[in-house]
């Protein structure tokens, strides 16, 4: 029969890839195989010739580990991954170890961190809804398709993953549809070992449909499950589907086929038990034809439909379809013309202003989407047109409860789906359970915005739990993620110019929740090249105050002080370490001179300082429950202090 050995294809792929490699994972390759086939051939909607086509099925392989089985579906679906680059699966290549997005043709998402794939497919969920409302009309659905998973038992059992489904039950996210492969095995032995809930009641308690499939190998089970998982567009859809881990190998149903390859001898055995007379790689040509007319053939004819209607809907809604457009271009200017009156007040808060200018942003940029993990009052940090719910899926606020790791997921997957561009929101010592997905999202090169408040000692009262000391150390130590610490108003508006305008780098935007002076001499241009100077010598250098965020205002009255006692002294606002480390060496020098005395202050960790100077004024402790002003004097972070310290 043509689909057993289509499935027994993928299986084999997997298997021979993770020999070659001498590691990987085949368990879940040889159980989920069927379960795979059939989305792929008879529900995914994807062209493979138009990868980003905006109205595709999403398909999200949440189990990363098992990134032979995806490979080998993509391949034989024709996507841009040759039987040469199956065969050097985990070298240096096309197929990395857990799949990479922008790396291998025809992934969705960098997935591997389990209950992150779960959690960007909620994001990609809710974008689908949101873009639906927007712009379908009654015989024109221009945004309507589904997001499919597959994930496993260790997916399930992350606090992520749970605060992700918590939200898609809540939101009601029909389209979203998970195929649990539950196999009761996970890497250390039997899942009964930690585990013991019953699946069904926990999914429906959360708002979720729940399918049971008894058999992982019954084609007509699983296709019957997936339809009325379709069906349901009320509630998101978890499908679990028995299986049977490195199904047909000595060892299928234990551990042990779970991480480590089957080995040369065991694949033998299998291609007699499972009737696969062919050689590793060796894939007979009818395979090819049948997930070409099934897939690759189906989706295109689909894709082309939409574009027929597509060009009508243009004709019709000529509007909404510029609009349309302009959303999956995503390729905006922002106007500082138009928010330079934001910076007028004497001193204001920082996290005051970015809430200005994102109210201000999101009135004039519809794709403007997000919100914050129950905090908007205070980090200001919130969408526009009302709080998005299943009854109001135009409205740009999110709710995301106080659910920050899922937030950051949830925001990557929105991002990766394209038309929209996606904030989030939390006090900054909550990057702590952001890290994850901040990470991932500087791997996959997405350009997400994390927007946190509440950035250090000066918080007060709410002591060292609530205030941030080594948090921006861990970040900007993190490739490829541009973190800004403004100073002030101007530099505020600067930092959401470059979050909205970034194509491949997300954004962290830290803020204050006290006043700071704004300053006449901060700028955009100065933000964008990382440092720059906000208040020149008078006369022959003596030294630099290099600083960031509230401590730039803290400097400049230092610099007062030093005035007085005769030193001409340069202040330096350094907003974003990874902006000033991509100019030039020139530039470097020009804005800090060699041999020249530098003292660098910020009220957190000294670490991220000592490139740029030696001498660096920080906080190596934690912080303390008081009134702000009494634990700024507690820490020595006041103008006095600066200038001796300088002088010392």
């Amino acid at each position: 029969m043509m689909e057993n050995k289509a499935i027994n294809a993928l299986r084999f792929l997997g298997v021979d890839a993770i020999n070659k490699a001498n590691s990987g994972h085949p368990g879940i390759v040889l159980g989920s195989a069927p379960m795979a086939y059939k989305l792929f051939t008879a529900h995914l909607n994807i062209d493979v010739k138009k990868p980003n086509w905006i109205n595709r099925d999403r398909f999200v392989l949440s189990a990363g580990h098992g990134s032979m089985l995806l490979y080998a579906l993509n391949h034989l679906s024709g996507y841009k991954i040759s039987m040469e680059d199956l065969e050097n699966f985990r070298s240096i290549g096309n197929t990395p170890g857990h799949p990479e997005y922008r790396h291998t043709d025809g992934v969705e998402a960098t997935t591997g961190p389990l209950g992150q794939g779960i959690s960007n497919a909620v994001g990609m969920a809710i974008a689908e809804t949101h873009l639906a409302a927007r712009f379908n009309k009654p015989e024109f659905n221009v945004m309507d398709h589904y997001t499919y998973v597959i994930c496993g038992d260790g997916d399930l059992q992350e606090g992520v993953a749970l605060e992700s489904i918590s939200l898609a039950g809540h939101l009601g996210l029909g389209k979203l549809i998970v195929l649990f492969d539950s196999n009761d095995i996970q890497l250390d032995g039997k899942v009964s070992l930690a585990y013991s809930e019953d699946h069904k009641k926990k999914f429906e308690a959360m708002g979720w449909q729940h399918i049971l499939v008894e058999d992982g190998n019954d084609l007509n089970q699983i296709n019957k499950a997936i339809n009325k998982a379709k069906k349901d567009s009320n509630r998101p859809s978890m499908i679990e589907v028995k299986t049977i881990i490195g199904f047909g190998a000595t060892k299928q149903g234990t551990s042990s086929v779970h991480g480590s390859p089957i080995g040369f001898e065991e694949a033998t055995k299998l291609r007699e038990t499972l009737n696969w007379p062919y050689k590793p790689f060796e894939i007979p040509e009818d395979v090819y034809n049948h997930f070409h007319k099934k897939v690759t053939l189906r989706g295109q004819r689909v894709h082309k439909k939409w574009k027929i209607m597509f060009d009508a809907y243009q004709e019709k809604y000529a509007e909404e379809a510029e609009l349309f457009e302009s959303f999956i271009k995503n390729d905006y200017k922002i106007d500082l013309l138009e928010l330079e009156d934001l910076a007028n007040a004497p001193e204001e808060a920082t996290r005051n202003v970015s809430g200005k200018v994102l109210q201000r942003l999101s009135q004039k940029h519809l794709n403007i989407i997000g919100g914050s993990a129950d905090l908007t009052a205070s980090t200001k940090a919130k969408g526009a047109d009302g709080n998005y719910d299943k009854d109001h899926r135009l409205a740009r606020n999110i709710n995301f409860g106080v659910r920050e790791h899922a937030m950051g997921a949830i925001i990557n997957g929105m991002t990766l789906h394209g038309g929209l561009k996606v904030f989030g929101g939390a006090f900054f010592v909550f990057s702590d359970y952001m890290k994850p997905a901040i990470r991932l999202a500087a791997i996959m090169s997405i350009p997400s915005i994390f927007v946190f408040s509440h950035d250090s000692i000066a918080v007060g009262e709410d002591g060292p739990t609530h205030q941030p000391i080594e948090q921006l150390a861990g970040l900007r130590a993190i490739p490829n993620l541009n973190v800004i610490r403004p100073a002030d108003a101007s530099e505020t508006i600067a930092a959401w110019k470059i979050a909205l305008e970034s194509k491949e780098t997300p954004t962290v935007i830290v803020l204050t929740r006290q006043n700071v002076t704004n300053y006449q001499h901060t700028s955009y241009d100065g933000v964008l090249k990382g440092a720059y100077i906000v208040s020149k010598e008078e006369n022959e250098l003596d030294g630099i105050l290099l600083s960031a965020g509230s401590e730039v205002d803290l400097a400049m009255q230092a610099k007062e002080i030093l005035k007085e006692q005769g030193l001409n002294i340069r202040v330096v606002s350094m907003p974003s370490q990874f902006l000033f480390d991509k100019q030039t060496k020139k530039y470097q020098k020009e804005v800090l001179p060699r041999r020249k005395k530098i003292l660098a202050i910020e009220m957190a960790s000294s670490m991220p300082w000592y490139k740029y100077t030696k001498d660096v004024y920080g906080l190596d402790t934690f912080g303390a429950s008081a009134p702000m002003e009494d634990v700024l004097k507690l820490f020595n972070f006041t103008k006095e202090a600066i200038a001796e310290a300088f002088l010392k």
